[in-house]
């Protein structure tokens, strides 16, 4: 078996409210951004790669979470997908100050999570992915 990992973030654990709702939405963007292979789901928890979301006991979680994504379409399609399937309007596909190129829109998710598409602009990866296989 092999998991594939970035290089400094190991994994970002949501607490959702409705699990069902939040499923739908990250469910919707994530194929609108290219990683529905990456899904997986159980009858507790939802996870794409790095990202697990499971029902809150207690307190939902408070973070800024940024998905990088290959070119502005897919920033325009996130955006979308998302307000389909309950997401709330935080900025909309523009041009951002942030640094030349910085492409991005911003939706919050059912619980309150401020959830980001960007693209960086024109780039390639050394990498698609770190490839970590047990020994």
């Amino acid at each position: 078996m092999q998991f594939h990992r970035g290089r400094l973030i190991d994994h970002i654990h949501l607490r959702a409210a409705d699990l069902e709702t939040t499923r739908r939405f990250y469910r919707a963007v994530l194929e609108a951004i290219g990683h529905a292979s990456s899904i997986h789901e159980g009858e507790t928890f939802f996870s794409a790669d790095e990202l697990w979301i499971d029902a809150a006991s207690g307190q939902t979680s408070r973070v800024h979470l940024a998905f990088q994504v290959p070119d502005r379409e897919t920033v325009a399609k996130f955006y979308q997908a998302g307000l389909a399937a309950g997401g709330r309007d935080n900025g909309g596909p523009g041009e951002r100050s942030y640094h030349p190129g910085y492409y991005a829109a911003f939706l919050f998710d059912p619980d309150g999570n401020n959830i980001e598409a960007v693209h960086h602009g024109p780039f390639e990866r050394s990498a698609p992915s770190v490839v970590i296989t047990p020994k």
